[in-house]
């Protein structure tokens, strides 16, 4: 196979995976409209880089490595689901969102065209620009090699700092003895987002497996510094704080609380040495 084949393959692969993100969010809307109900996009958000993910597992047969294309197939649909799933069990019997709520209240006309435009399809463009690794790797012709193998290793750590973190914080809730106080436990001593966090190694990962050439790696970069932006300046950690800011005992966690990278906590100097 030579690489002018191959390029132009991934750009067949770019369009159907452009397709295949906008027909998730699309079903989505749907179903959102229908309940009046649009944090089910949060549901849809893992499952449309998943479907993305076997689509170019599919159309790749053929084309790149066949072990580069299952390990990131694999790792994009094991942590797709898993947020999904997450997400889905934590919504259960809530309400709306309150970031959607405050989004829609400033919609200018009709509040589920206006959903349609400014959460579903932007989130549709979102995954395609997120999940070019996923589509370029899948047509590199050389071997894991070292390179790739970090790729897992990042991905790995930052799969399992994302699921602790969640399971953390769900055990947390569960406890009628916790309710209405921070969580500060765990990760969650160490950063304030460990979920965040955790989410922007597993791009950072699977942008290291779509290093397999110059042209592939700067294809793919806008993918993991986007989904850092905005987890942490975006919809993600900005958003969270805002909402969280009124909370009584948030700004003391904040004060001695890394907000993103995992740091140790900081000592208060009300607090004696150890």
């Amino acid at each position: 196979m030579n690489s002018g084949t191959a390029w132009a393959a991934l750009g067949t692969n770019l369009a159907v995976g452009a397709a295949v993100s906008t027909a998730v969010l699309l079903a989505a809307f749907a179903v959102g409209a229908r309940l009046r109900l649009h944090r089910v996009v949060d549901i849809a958000w893992g499952l449309a880089f998943s479907a993305v993910a076997t689509a170019t597992y599919l159309l790749s047969a053929g084309h790149g490595d066949p072990e580069r294309r299952l390990l990131v197939a694999a790792a994009t649909v094991v942590w797709g689901l898993r947020l999904s799933a997450h997400i889905a069990r934590r919504s259960r019997g809530h309400g709306e969102d309150p970031r959607y709520t405050a989004l829609l209240d400033k919609a200018p006309g009709n509040r589920t065209w206006y959903a349609l435009r400014t959460v579903y399809l932007l989130q549709a463009a979102l995954v395609w620009l997120i999940s070019l690794p996923v589509q370029a790797a899948s047509y590199g012709a050389g071997p894991v090699g070292v390179l790739g193998v970090l790729g897992l290793a990042v991905w790995a750590a930052g799969l399992g700092f994302e699921a602790v973190g969640d399971h953390q914080l769900a055990r947390f809730k569960e406890d009628p003895a916790n309710r209405g106080r921070i969580m500060d436990r765990g990760l969650w001593s160490w950063t304030r987002h460990p979920n965040y966090f955790g989410d922007s190694l597993v791009w950072w990962g699977l942008y290291l497996l779509a290093c397999t050439s110059l042209p592939s790696a700067l294809l793919s970069l806008a993918s993991p510094v986007a989904m850092t932006l905005l987890l942490t300046v975006g919809s993600g950690k900005r958003l969270l704080e805002k909402h969280m800011g009124d909370r009584p005992g948030y700004a003391e966690y904040a004060a001695r609380t890394s907000g993103f990278l995992p740091l140790p906590p900081r000592r208060q100097p009300s607090e004696p040495r150890r």
